[in-house]
């Protein structure tokens, strides 16, 4: 006789009745969530393997958008290594090419396949939090892409500036011939750099959501925090160029000012809310005046299961 071991259905793994799941259903919905996750990167990796050469709907391609700033500069700042005159980055190996492609491609896959990744981050974390979490967690989602996206805009903006200055210094003296991967890993280093720098303000509004970080802490200590981001630019940035540097630092300075604000409006809404209830006015030495009686328990059904033994 075989024992044919009970399977976990579709609906169990989804959780109980309740609502709570095992730690088994919580590793299944890991699992699945990752796979979807996965298959997205992979996906847009491919499209953007396609799009480093090839324009889509007139469109230019991923390979011209990325190498127009090195283009932009003066002809006699870069150096030009084809018979034609035509504005091209150099190659050393056999296969700097595909690797090159792979590499942007992979980036571009990741970025491009962001909103679902996120998505299913906050998929996942959505059951454990309640109905206003939820839609801040959603709003949180939406602004950190957002911030993202326009840290990188910025720095394909100033990226031409800095190659300028990087460039230009010893120009009558030598000229640069850039290959393809470190010109591309510069820009790219410096895209994500601005895009996850960007996300530094919306992570001190997080906190002060919290209650970590107060507006009073923040108006504080707001010198050494501007110092600060100052310091980080310096370091952060790949080309250790001024322009670069300050273009991160006064970004960053503006939206720190930003958040500063948001927390100066959360915490005096908050105040508005604790004076009305009279939460400051309690002693603290006597009973809470909270009732704390347990409140009824409404029982929920049961699911049954029958487990086939054959």
């Amino acid at each position: 006789m075989a024992l044919k071991l009970p399977a976990l259905s579709r609906a169990s793994r989804r959780g109980g009745p309740d609502g709570t799941m095992s730690l088994i259903d919580h590793l299944y919905e890991l699992r699945n969530r990752l796979a979807v996750a996965a298959v997205a990167v992979v996906i847009t990796t491919i499209v953007g393997y396609i799009w480093f050469e090839v324009g889509f709907f007139g469109a230019p391609s991923l390979g011209v958008l990325l190498k127009e700033p090195y283009c932009s500069l003066p002809a006699g700042s870069r150096a030009v290594v084809t018979a034609n005159g035509s504005c091209t980055l150099l190659g050393t190996g056999p296969f700097d090419q595909f690797l090159l492609r792979l590499k942007v491609g992979g980036t571009a896959g990741v970025v491009l396949a962001s909103p679902v990744w996120l998505y299913q981050l906050w998929a996942f974390i959505t059951p454990a939090l309640h109905r206003h979490e939820r839609r801040f967690a959603l709003t949180f989602v939406s602004v950190a892409v957002v911030l993202f996206a326009g840290g990188a805009v910025l720095a394909y903006l100033v990226v031409s500036q800095g190659l300028a200055f990087l460039l230009t210094i010893g120009s009558e003296v030598q000229t640069t011939a850039l290959t393809g991967d470190s010109y591309f890993s510069f820009v790219i280093a410096l895209l994500l750099i601005f895009g996850v720098s960007f996300e530094l303000p919306l992570l001190v509004v997080m906190l002060n959501r919290i209650g970590l970080v107060s507006y009073a802490a923040l108006r504080k200590a707001r010198r050494g925090l501007v110092f600060g981001l100052f310091v980080f630019a310096a370091i952060a940035t790949p080309g250790q160029d001024p322009i670069s540097m300050t273009a991160l630092a006064g970004a960053l300075t503006v939206l720190f000012e930003g958040s500063i604000q948001l927390a100066r409006l959360h915490d005096r809404r908050t105040a508005r809310v604790r004076a009305l209830e009279g939460w400051d006015a309690w002693d603290p030495d006597a009973p809470s005046p909270i009732d704390t009686s347990p409140s009824g328990i409404t029982p929920t059904p049961t699911e049954t299961r029958t487990d086939d033994v054959t």
